[in-house]
């Protein structure tokens, strides 16, 4: 099917509109990426609103967003998920959305364990040199 002919004002009007999608999307990934954004809310925001800048954004760009994901571990959660690499967000399940937000949860939680240990082990060795500082 070939694509109908545009005057030049539709044209200027469709490139508008798609240099905003471009726009509004990467701020979205700016703001998962800083954390101001959390992957749940933005799933859950995307499931109640017919919003075409979330509703149209791959998973793996969403995922790619988050801290500590590349392309290869996108790819690898998206395989495990078995969600398909040119999913949109829009085109989710309910069960495909919660599994994200399952697997990002463990990540989270996992991670602030990860953390503890690593602060107590600090801990542990500046007590140790402060008390060997003192002998």
């Amino acid at each position: 099917m070939a694509v109908p002919p545009l005057t030049r004002q539709q044209r200027a009007d469709a490139l508008a509109k798609a240099a905003a999608a471009r726009k509004d999307r990467s701020e979205l990934r700016a703001k998962l990426r800083s954390g101001n954004l959390s992957l749940s809310e933005l799933l859950d925001s995307s499931a109640t609103s017919d919003d075409a800048t979330v509703t149209k954004m791959r998973v793996s760009a969403l995922l790619e967003a988050l801290p500590g994901v590349g392309k290869t571990r996108a790819a690898q959660i998206m395989e495990r998920l078995d969600i398909a690499a040119n999913r949109r967000v829009g085109g989710l399940g309910v069960h495909q959305r919660r599994a994200l937000v399952a697997e990002f949860e463990r990540r989270a939680s996992a991670q602030r364990v990860r953390t503890n240990s690593r602060t107590s082990r600090l801990d542990v060795t500046a007590q140790k040199s402060a008390s060997d500082n003192e002998s």
